[in-house]
Formats: C-alpha cells, structure tokens, sequence
C-alpha cells in the first residue's frame, strides 16, 4: 500500500513537471492573465481525468498535456488553443459537459471542443474508415481552423504512443493518419508533422521496411555526419566573410520519403542521393529577407556546382500554402548530389508552423505581407467550403477528389505584359480570367496561349503567357461552373449568376404589378407575403424571377380571394397557420406581467432565441416575441421586424431585460472604411486584439483608388464593450467611419 502511495506522488510530481514544461513554452507570448486561465483549464482537465489511465497505465492527464505542448510548441497556437488542448477529451470522455466548460471558458472555448468531440465521436464510431465520417470532419475546417490544428496534435500524440494499442488498432489509426490527417498537415504547412506522421504510420503499416531504413540510415549516420560537416564549413565562412548571419545544418530526410523515392526511382537505399537536405536559415530583417537569400545562393553556387534542372524558387512564387523558400541541388565532393535548402528565421518558422505562423507574422506584416498570409489562407478555407457544399452520391470519390486537392501542385503563369499568376494544375483560360478580375471573368469569350487562339475551357499549362479576349455581350451561364476548376471562379460565376437574375427579376417585379393594378391592389409587404405562399416561392426574388420568365402563370392571380385591398388565399387552399391569444398564451403560462430575464431564473420557463435580423446583445433594449412553437425570440427594440409585428400582434410580446452575464459572448458584425494608408489594417488588429483583447472571427477588407471598405466579425461581451471599441476605432487617424451592421 505504502509503494502505492509513493507511485502516485511520483506520479503527481511528474504532471506538475509536465504542466510547468507547457508553461515555460507558452510564457513568452502569453498576455496579461492568461497564465491564470491556463492553469484553470489543467486543474479542471486534471480533475476530471483523475480516475481514468490510458492502456499503457499512465494517468490519462499526460495525453491532453502532450497534445497541448504539442499545440504551442510544434504548430505554435495561442492560449485559448491550448487551453482547448487540454480539455478536448473532457466532455465526451468525463462527466462534465459543454455548460460546465461554458461557465468556467466562455463559448469560444466550447465551440473548439465540440468540434474536436464531434470529430471523436465520427473517429470512434466504425472500425473501418469511412469516406462519409471524414467529410464530417471535415467540415469542421468551415467553423473554426484550430478544431483541426488541435486535432492534427492530438492523432500525432496517439500515433506517437501507439505501440501499446492492439495490432488492429494500430493498423486502423496508422491508415487512417495517412489516409487524411497526413495530407491535411501537409497543406497546412506543417511538414514537420506531417513526415512525422508518415513514418509513424510507415512504422506500422510496412514494419520491415521501416525498420531495415532505420537501421541503414543509423549505420551511415556517422559517414554521414562527417559529409555533412565537411560541406557546410566552407560556406559557413563565406557566409560570415559578406556579413550574413546564417545558421548552417543538415537534416535527414524522412524515411517514409526514402521509401517513396526508392520505389518511384525503383533504385536501392545506396542510390538514393538525397538522404537529407542541408537547410540555411539566415538572421534577416523583413526587409532584406529575398536579397539575402539570393546572396547566400550566390555564394553557395560559386563554392559547388548547381544542377540548372533543380532550382526551385519558392521566394518569388510562394506555395499556395505560405511555404516560402530557395531550394537548389548542387555537386558535392565525391560526385554526391546534395539538396540545399535556403530561407529566412521567418519562412522558416512558417515552413516548420504553416498557417498557425501565419497569424503571428501578419500583425507585424506591411498591408501587402499581411493580405497575403490572409489570401492565403481564406482562398485554402473557401476551396474547402466549395467542396463541401454539395455531397457527392459516393463520398469515397468526393475524399479522394479532396486529397487531390491536398496535394495539388500548382503553375505558374503569366500576362501579357509579364506579370505572374499561380494557379493550380488543370486550371483553365476561364479560371485565369477570374484570376485577374471579375469583370474579364464575365465578359470573357477566349483567349489567346503563347499567342494561338483557344476556347474558354482550354487547360494552361506551365509557363503558358495568356491573353484574355472579352466582349461586352457576353455574360456568364450555368454551364461555366463545370469549365473552371478554382473556387474563386466558381463564387464569382454564383455571383454574377445571382445578379443577372436580380436585373431579370425586375422585370417580373413589374409584370407583377402590372396585373395586381388591374385588380386594384397594391403590392404591399402583407400582399407580397401571401403571394410567395400560394405560389411556393422561396422568396420575394424567386416570385419576380418566375414572373419574369414565365414559369409562373398571371392569370393565376384570379384565383386570389381579395378583401378590400387585401390578397387572402381561398379556404379551400392550404390556409397559413393562424396562432389565437389563447393558445400562445397556453403554450407559454404567459400572463399580464410576465418577463424574460435573459440569463436569469425565467430563463428556464420562457426558451429564447436571439433573433438573427438585430442580432441583440445585453446592453441593447429589446423586447420578445412569441414564435409559433413557443419560443420567445429576442429582438431589440428598434428592430424592423419587431416594430412590424408588435403592431399587429401585440398579444405575443413579452417584456425581457438583461441579467449581468460575462461568460457569454456574442459574434458581432461591424463595418468600417477610411483612406487605405500604410499600416491602417495593423492598427486596427492592433486596438481588437491586443488593447481591447476581443477576439476576432474574421475580417474582409476591399480596397479601391485608395479608399477601404471592411467586415469585422468580433465577439464580445455586451453593448458598452461594442461602443467602446466603435469609440476607439473611429479614433484611429484614417477611419473615416464604423458602424454595427444589423
């Protein structure tokens, strides 16, 4: 009993030592109160996961520690995703749930482990892999992109312990990793993971093989050493000759990217030339990050002799993911090839980090760096959406066409006056219009490759120098969606699509009008809404639209009852659900006095729901209005909506108020726009994040002949909190104004 004990305080002094090792990681970029909140959220993991072991024997609590350190360590995310780290298995694996985690976290927090709780719980559903559970998770990607950073450490923590799961889950899990969760490391920029995971996955999937590389690659390790050596001092002196502070290093290759070399070149382990690849990270301010680079290019060149076929210039033409950096393969001594890697301390930290470094280096960034980390990004994210808007009737071709994408390899391009465009493989001379803008997107009518003629669908190529051709009568159809291949074509075409039938839908709009004159009634909101129900329209649009091209019939228009300058559908129609006094008031105990203290005790007896059309917040004054299934939705009071109904149904309006509640946060929209000066953009990120510490969901920004429109799309607590950040946005020398949008 007695060794017993001993084990569990040793166990105990381990967690605390564990825990400590995450906050020394974390501490240089924690801000004011965040240690606090970290360490709330290991008490709480700890508690809740007391009891529970892994099936090595461990206490569980090392798992989400782990995985946390692998979050702020490796991918480099902030507090509240490590936060999430260590609390991602509490809810599905502990008694706790989303509200306890909701009241000690906020909603920011419950939002990333619910993702992360749906993603285990699709994971753990089948013993096989299912097409259909990965397109679930990924949808996550859609929400919040920390769900699958956070996700990705914890699949690499479990393939770094998987030696005590079964033989078949080891199998299962291994498959699995390399089946997605290695493809989408790979496209998030985190190559590092992302070789960790194939080996691992190589490690239990081809046993032997893994096992005869490692044992090769520790054998040669120390001739290998040596070469290493002997090649990297004379440019570490030349380096050090012009000024340049570099750090010179080589770094073995992946085993699983030995493998795949050997069987692609069919050619044994001894010929494979590029064993590991010598990386140069030069000391470089922003500024100077390219010439230096080059520098140390030139001084690499003239010391060993460059194969001209392996150049591969990532500084110029970033990849599609951020990856920025100078590859070259030069002739070592003893006729060995050797891959040289040179980029700055920056790119490098977004090589090892992907798109979570992105976030760190576009608050520093100039406007032009920083919209480039955000294109980045969004344009990855929106190509994600795309894809999963509309399932596939087999969701085994839908993920294998969505690994392409992982994976896809991109051209390059070019204008006729010279200018570079990075498109994907299988890019078309339509996609390259939307590429360069909308408006020669829609008027385009072909184009012209290397100075030949070619229709709108052709393929480019690598390389390809393209003219677009365009005509004023053209205009966009249906039948180009399935010609161009980027998403940003395929949202412009939708768009323009949708405009199109806008200026046709005036037409039926008058039509429209036309006929009910005749029957002398106006076309009022009331008659407006009548119409769209006996006619099965989706909206007041699709109603003009079907006018307008003559799917739906005028003379139909007769079949209406009229009462006064009132449209009513005759009785022997479907009749619109009619809601008595009576029957509201049953539903809801309702009586003369009766109020809705949002947050408080009467929650519970009147369920609400805030109403999208205000998007009300506790500060705001609002009222509530009964919906036809009895929930109360809470408008504020200056809403067009509730005005409209308050004066026709009055009956079903309950008083409601705030009770005091910052665990809650709220997403709110606001605009803003001003003169595009150098720097505004960190201005405002700057005030959002730093000094007011919201957190910030999103943000769009369009700019045009020096003048900015923008979308903010931020979470915060009440109203004085919104006002004050308003206040203080409109302070900044350059706003010209910001707004809440409804």
């Amino acid at each position: 009993m007695q060794e017993l004990e001993i084990d569990k305080e040793q166990e105990l002094k381990e967690i605390q030592r564990s825990y400590k090792q995450l906050v020394k990681i974390m501490s240089p970029r924690m801000k004011p109160g965040d240690e606090k909140r970290l360490e709330r959220a290991f008490e709480v993991a700890a508690e809740a996961h007391k009891d529970q072991r892994r099936k090595s024997g461990i206490a569980y609590i090392f798992h989400p520690l782990e995985v946390a350190k692998i979050v702020a360590g490796e991918i480099g995310l902030g507090t509240t995703s490590v936060m999430c780290a260590l609390l991602h298995d509490t809810v599905e694996d502990t008694e706790l749930t989303f509200d306890d985690i909701r009241r000690e976290f906020g909603d920011e927090v419950v939002k990333i482990i619910d993702g992360l709780t749906k993603i285990s719980q699709i994971s753990s559903r089948t013993e096989s892999i299912q097409a259909e559970n990965y397109r679930k998770i990924l949808l996550t990607l859609s929400d919040d992109i920390r769900v699958i950073l956070i996700k990705l450490a914890d699949r690499l923590h479990n393939m770094r312990t998987l030696d005590t799961m079964s033989r078949k889950n080891q199998l299962k899990i291994s498959s699995e990793t390399i089946y997605l969760y290695a493809p989408l490391a790979h496209r998030l920029g985190l190559y590092s993971i992302k070789s960790e995971m194939e080996d691992l996955s190589m490690k239990y999937t081809e046993r032997e093989k893994y096992k005869e590389i490692a044992g090769l690659l520790n054998t040669t390790k120390r001739g290998r050493n040596k070469f290493i050596s002997e090649f990297i001092k004379p440019i570490q002196e030349d380096l050090e000759k012009v000024g340049l502070k570099a750090n010179v290093f080589g770094r073995p290759k992946s085993i699983f990217s030995i493998w795949n070399k050997m069987k692609k070149k069919e050619v044994s382990f001894e010929d494979v030339y590029d064993k590991f690849a010598i990386r140069v990270i030069i000391d470089s301010p922003v500024e100077r990050e390219k010439e230096d680079c080059w520098r140390a290019y030139s001084i690499i060149t003239d010391q060993y002799r460059p194969s001209p076929n392996r150049l591969r210039d990532w500084l110029s033409h970033p990849k599609a993911n951020g990856y920025e950096s100078l590859h070259t393969t030069v002739m070592g001594s003893k006729g060995k090839w050797v891959e040289v890697q040179i980029r700055s301390k920056r790119m490098d930290e977004i090589a090892e980090k992907g798109l979570a470094a992105h976030y760190k280096y576009k608050e520093g960034a100039s406007n032009e760096n920083k919209n480039k980390a955000d294109e980045i990004i969004e344009n990855w994210l929106m190509q994600v959406r795309e894809y999963l808007k509309s399932p596939e009737t087999n969701p085994l071709d839908f993920i294998e066409d969505f690994k392409l994408q992982l994976y896809t390899k991109e051209i390059y391009t070019f204008t006729p006056k010279g200018e570079l465009k990075v498109l994907p493989v299988g890019a078309t001379a339509l996609d390259f219009a939307y590429h360069i803008h909308t408006g020669v997107g829609d008027t385009c009518i072909g184009a012209k490759v290397n100075n030949k003629l070619v229709s709108i669908s052709h393929v480019l190529q690598n390389g390809d120098q393209v003219e677009i051709i365009t005509s004023k009568k053209q205009k966009p159809s249906e039948s180009w969606l399935s010609i161009v291949t980027t998403s940003r074509a395929q949202s412009k075409i939708k768009n323009s699509l949708k405009e199109e039938k806008k200026l046709v839908a005036e037409n039926g709009k008058e039509i429209l009008e036309r006929k009910l004159k005749g029957l002398k009634v106006p076309l009022t909101h009331e008659n407006l809404q009548v119409l769209i129900n006996y006619f099965n329209s989706q909206s007041a649009l699709d109603l003009y639209y079907n006018f307008a091209v003559h799917k739906l019939n005028p003379q139909r228009l007769k079949e209406l009852s009229i009462n006064g300058q009132k449209l009513e559908i005759p009785k022997h129609d479907k009749q619109p659900i009619e809601i008595d006094e009576f029957t509201v008031f049953k539903k809801t105990k309702l009586d003369k006095n009766a109020e809705l203290v949002i947050f408080g005790e009467s929650s519970n007896q009147f369920p609400f729901e805030f109403a999208k059309c205000c998007n009300p917040i506790p500060g705001d004054d609002v009222v509530g209005f009964i919906s036809i299934n009895g929930v109360v939705k809470i408008h504020r009071t200056n809403c067009k909506n509730v005005i409209n109904l308050m004066s026709k149904y009055g009956y079903r309006i309950i008083k409601a108020s705030w009770t005091p509640n910052e665990a809650s946060d709220f997403l709110m929209e606001i605009g803003i726009n001003g003169i595009d000066e150098l720097g505004v953009l960190n201005k405002i990120t700057h005030i959002i994040s730093d000094e007011m510490e919201v957190n910030m969901q999103s943000m769009s920004v369009e700019s045009n002949n020096g003048i900015y429109e923008g979308k903010l799309k931020i979470y915060v607590k009440n109203q004085q909190q919104l006002q004050s950040l308003i206040d203080r946005l409109k302070a900044i020398e350059g706003v010209t104004g910001v707004s809440r949008i409804e």
